[in-house]
Parts: C-alpha cells; structure tokens; sequence
C-alpha cells in the first residue's frame, strides 16, 4: 500500500469513527423523543413543562406534543443523512482496499535484460 492510499485509508477511518458517533448520538436522541411523546400522550394534564436550558416553563400539551415531533423528524433526518454518508465513506474505504489488494497481487514484472 502506498503512501498516499494510506493516508487515505486513515481518513476514511476516522470519519467512519465520527459519523459512527454521531449516529449514536443521533439514535439516543431519537430515542428519548420517542418516549417524551409516549409520556406525553399518556398524560391526561393539558398543560406540561417544558424544558427550555436551565428553565422549565408551563406550555400546553399539544404544543409541546406538536414541537416534539418536529423535533423528532429534524433528528431523524439527521440520521438518514449520517447513515448516507457513513455508506459512502464505507465504499470508499472498500474501493481503496480492494485497488490495494489488486496491485498488490500483481506479480512484479521482471526486468528482461535483468538491468536494475
């Protein structure tokens, strides 16, 4: 493998790594969306707290039911993003290694006038 492919190789790597990451994160979020809008619809109160940084303030149920959602397609959106470019950096990365294999099973051709 040469230099350069390596380098290459290394790149692809660690952005597999960090989207690999943010995916997780992605998901957790996705997650806990998922059971604050089951929490949500459980309720029979007509108005909730909401958290908005260090604050809680009383906001009606549907609203934050209605803001949660669109929360939850903005993440999911999100994923489908980082999925698409963790497929792309992974066939990439598979392209490469399989060039490198490929030159590097070649059988080296030999020198006929045997000069170095």
């Amino acid at each position: 493998m040469n230099e350069k492919n390596k380098n290459m190789t290394n790149a692809y790597r660690q952005q597999l790594m960090f989207l690999s990451q943010q995916k997780q994160q992605l998901q957790l979020q996705i997650n806990i969306l998922e059971n604050t809008l089951k929490e949500l619809e459980a309720t029979k109160e007509t108005k909730v707290y909401k958290g908005i940084g260090n604050v809680f303030i009383l906001s009606e149920k549907e609203d934050v039911i209605k803001q949660t959602k669109e929360n939850q397609e903005t993440v999911s959106l999100r994923l489908k993003t980082v999925e698409k470019q963790e497929a792309d950096i992974l066939k990439k990365l598979n392209d490469l290694l399989k060039e490198d294999k490929s030159t590097s099973s070649k059988p080296e051709e030999k020198n006929p006038e045997g000069i170095a």
